[in-house]
């Protein structure tokens, strides 16, 4: 079992990042939380890990803090969440805002998400009163200057890249490009938390 990868970043392709590590890439997927605080291509990266199986194939699942992977490995155990689901989740609002959404049975917040309808929103206010208890709400380090893509990194056709991952995370292809409608950003990074703020207000 793979609980922690330590190497250097080689690409960050929301949900998907690619970590080396003696030579060997690994990829992962994550949360947009973690990859808006990543450093720079080419720089040491370390990232706990979640592994699962998706079609009997083994799948890795990267977080920056502890915090984010306990959140994580508590919302799949929920009925009816999937690690997608679970994903798109941490990637549409913060912990602290799930944990508000939660305490304060906040389920029309959690409808905006992709893929949660009500009944899934009110499950989750329910099973995750508990589980919530031990968990820390913290995301991980505010990311400073290192955590901003270098201008290599940033993709040819940033708004492109954007509307995948939010495809990836669960959105229709129409709601992505909704989303992204009228938003401006240098980088996919900065259009996709746009559209993430935009799809929650």
């Amino acid at each position: 079992m793979i609980g922690r990868i330590a190497g250097t970043l080689l690409e960050k392709q929301p949900p998907l990042v690619l970590v080396d590590v003696g030579g060997v890439g690994y990829e992962l997927e994550a949360p947009m939380s973690t990859i808006y605080q990543l450093p720079a291509i080419g720089e040491a990266v370390t990232l706990r890990v979640h592994q699962g199986l998706r079609d009997e194939v083994p799948v890795l699942y990267g977080f920056l803090s502890e915090g984010e992977r306990g959140l994580f490995r508590a919302l799949v155990r929920v009925n009816g969440v999937g690690p997608k689901m679970a994903l798109a989740i941490l990637s549409g609002i913060s912990a602290e805002e799930f944990h508000r959404c939660v305490e304060q049975k906040d389920t029309a917040t959690l409808t905006r998400l992709p893929g949660i309808g009500k009944k899934i929103a009110e499950r989750l206010t329910l099973e995750m009163q508990d589980r919530l208890a031990g968990l820390a709400t913290g995301t991980g380090p505010t990311p400073g200057p290192a955590g901003m893509a270098t201008a290599a990194a940033v993709p040819e056709d940033p708004m492109a890249e954007a509307s995948a991952a939010l495809v990836a995370l669960g959105y229709k292809p129409a709601e992505a490009q909704r989303l992204l409608k009228g938003l401006e950003g240098e980088s996919s990074e900065q259009l996709i938390r746009a559209a993430l703020q935009k799809a929650v207000r």
